[in-house]
């Protein structure tokens, strides 16, 4: 009998030493997580953000410059059917950019229990006590079970449907929406439009002006070139990488290759998706050592599909930017 004891408390020691070691790999990896996207850089930080009139939620055509497809909108003021909805969009996710106050409380929560099972606490104080391997088992199935709710919960918060739901008063689009019906398009707002050699060179004079406002954090100038929309987000990300100390350096900004995926009028707002491949050197410093913290002094290249608006008398503005898939 003796033996059968203390065969058992090795197993229950060896077992604690695993869930310890495994509470250490996630609670380092935790950090990491909630970082990885901001540590996304260059104007619009990764995400596909902004509207295309009553198209938002139809798939620009696949041109040569990018064959795949462009990934949905996750930032976005339109409503499924077009249109605009005035509400401003909700700031990232629970682990996303700007996961605020319920993010920072999940986030704490899963850190405080992944702390207390290392140094003997538990999840819970009452569970911590048991000594028995149960009582671990139960703690990592308590953990598994907050990390899936909380990722379910991100997810839902992230669809496009939510965007708009639950979100607080933004600004005023200062574009008219096209709204229609029939497979989103507006019942007569989708003339053809033609693109003149002009448009091209005002889509590529915008692409090198919007990145180069968003390195000097020139909120007032971003204004000028984009929609009330897309500054709001840039706004967004900008307090975001001041939070963190850092600011985002975009320079060397070079069109590589473009087309036009298409282009058409909703009332009195042209609309044109246009696909591009530029180079850039994109990269995150310290705000005060200005030491590298991500990115690099080496070019990269990107591939985007944007959207300009543009109403009459008015120049072209940045509507949206869609990631490539």
């Amino acid at each position: 009998m003796p033996g059968i004891w203390e065969t058992h408390m090795k197993f229950s020691q060896w077992s604690r030493s695993l869930v310890k070691t495994i509470a250490i790999v996630l609670a380092l990896a935790l950090p990491t997580a909630l970082a990885i996207s901001s540590a996304d850089a260059r104007v619009g930080g990764g995400f596909s953000s902004g509207s295309r009139g009553s198209r938002t939620f139809s798939a620009p055509p696949s041109t040569t410059t990018a064959p795949g497809s462009t990934s949905q909108f996750n930032r976005t003021y339109s409503q499924p059917g077009g249109g605009f909805n005035t509400a401003a969009p909700s700031r990232g996710g629970l682990f996303g950019r700007g996961g605020g106050f319920l993010g920072g409380l999940a986030a704490g929560f899963l850190g405080a229990g992944l702390l207390g099972m290392l140094f003997g606490g538990g999840l819970f104080g009452g569970l911590g006590g048991l000594s028995s391997i149960l009582g671990l088992i139960i703690q990592i199935v308590l953990i598994v079970f907050v990390v899936r709710l909380a990722m379910s919960w991100w997810q839902r918060r992230n669809s496009p449907q939510a965007a708009y739901a639950g979100a607080a008063p933004g600004p005023q689009a200062n574009y008219r929406s096209g709204l229609g019906g029939g497979f989103g398009f507006g019942a007569n707002n989708n003339a053809p439009l033609e693109i003149k050699p002009d448009d091209y060179e005002a889509f590529e004079r915008l692409l090198g002006d919007i990145q180069s406002a968003w390195s000097n954090e020139d909120v007032a100038k971003l204004h000028t070139l984009a929609t009330p929309e897309m500054v709001s987000y840039f706004e967004q990300d900008l307090a975001q990488n001041r939070a963190r100390n850092a600011v985002n350096k975009v320079t060397n900004v070079k069109l590589l290759q473009g087309d036009l995926a298409e282009a058409w009028r909703e009332g009195e707002t042209d609309y044109a998706t246009v696909a591009m491949r530029f180079a850039l050197i994109d990269k995150t410093i310290d705000r005060n050592t200005g030491a590298i913290v991500a990115g690099s002094e080496q070019p990269s290249e990107v591939t985007e599909v944007w959207t300009f608006a543009r109403r009459p008398g008015s120049p072209w503005e940045l509507s949206a930017i869609q990631q490539t898939n």
